[in-house]
């Protein structure tokens, strides 16, 4: 989204401000926030992030350190449907290299890209916690453990099928 985004609708605006009333300051409802936000336009432009700020009585920089900390907020444009491949030491012994290898020729993209369809961004990921079952992914907000090519080929010939 460009400078020239719509405003917040009147329905996110109200949900935002009833998450901020809940909190005992209203900055605790930021990562909340940006959530709805992202639930709603995918990803947090800068325009909208100013408006959660001001919502919440914060500055636009420092919400958006809360953005820019956490690795499941998208401050860039995302496909409709977000792959995140963990790149812990586990899942490099585990085989990760060869799965984003193989992502990336079936994609057609490199990590940080996305389809030209839209359909779908491969990211890159911290740790998600799934060591035991590694190699591990999220995609959109379902963990998957012990991927191999086969789950990989399966997980997005289903994502391009979905709208």
């Amino acid at each position: 989204m460009l400078t020239a985004d719509p405003p917040l609708p009147a329905t996110v605006r109200a949900e935002i401000l009833a998450l901020a009333a809940a909190e005992l300051h209203p900055r605790g409802a930021a990562v909340a926030a940006l959530r709805l936000v992202q639930a709603h336009f995918r990803w947090i432009s800068t325009p909208h992030l100013r408006e959660v700020a001001e919502l919440l009585g914060m500055s636009a920089d420092d919400l958006d350190g809360v953005a820019t900390y956490f690795n499941l907020l998208f401050r860039r444009p995302v496909g409709r449907h977000v792959i995140m491949l963990c790149d812990s030491v586990s899942c490099w012994i585990m085989g990760r290299e060869r799965l984003c290898a193989h992502l990336c020729r079936t994609l057609g993209v490199k990590p940080g890209e996305t389809t030209a369809d839209d359909a779908i961004t491969l990211l890159p990921t911290v740790c998600i916690g799934h060591c035991d079952h590694a190699p591990a992914m999220l995609v959109d907000d379902t963990l998957h453990g012990d991927v191999d090519i086969p789950t990989l080929d399966r997980l997005v010939a289903a994502l391009k099928e979905q709208p």
